[in-house]
């Protein structure tokens, strides 16, 4: 059992049945009263945020979330297909399972896919790709001091902002977290 009080980031426990993960959690001492934790969690299978206050000594189970490495290697309509490279057995998700990031995958690429006990409720890409753009404005030699964006196409089809020298068949870095371009590849 987890009480409250050992709350940190990232710690998962069941709660009415969910499965929670901490976001953020506080610990306060008012000068009056007792003390208590407050936490802001998230339900690791809706995706829903709530903010709980809780008494330090209320006591949960922990839940084991089990992150295995898969690699993408096709999608067919909604159904994407995940290879386990140990077993080479294929496993077919929903696209509904797979979440925003996934927009920067392309095939043969090595992903996490969560799951508890033993039923998936996503997919957790590298923080960051290499892609190539595939469609963007012409680009400007030369202008690399200004904050100002143009949209680009990615390979897999996603479009981000990205500075105005980029031209396609640029190969740039994309953090999958936030969808934004983090630098030029330089092969």
């Amino acid at each position: 059992m987890i009480s409250a009080s050992d709350f940190r980031n990232g710690v998962t426990f069941e709660m009415d049945g969910n499965v929670m993960q901490v976001v953020e959690f506080q610990h306060v001492k008012p000068g009056k009263g007792a003390a208590f934790v407050r936490v802001k969690m998230r339900n690791v299978i809706s995706g829903s945020v709530t903010e709980t206050t809780f008494n330090p000594s209320d006591k949960f189970p922990p839940a084991y979330v089990e992150r295995k490495d898969l690699e993408y290697l096709y999608n067919d309509g909604d159904l994407y297909y995940f290879m386990d490279t140990e077993s080479y057995e294929q496993i077919p998700l929903n696209k509904g399972v797979l979440g925003d990031s996934f927009r920067f995958i392309k095939e043969n690429t090595l992903v996490k896919i969560l799951s508890f006990k033993g039923n998936v409720f996503g997919v957790e890409p590298p923080n960051f790709v290499e892609l190539e753009v595939t469609q963007t404005d012409p680009g400007f030699k030369g202008d690399t001091a200004t904050n100002v964006t143009k949209p680009a196409t990615l390979e897999t089809g996603a479009t981000i902002k990205v500075p105005l020298f980029i031209d396609i068949g640029d190969r740039i870095k994309v953090d999958t977290r936030t969808g934004e371009y983090l630098e030029r590849c330089k092969n």
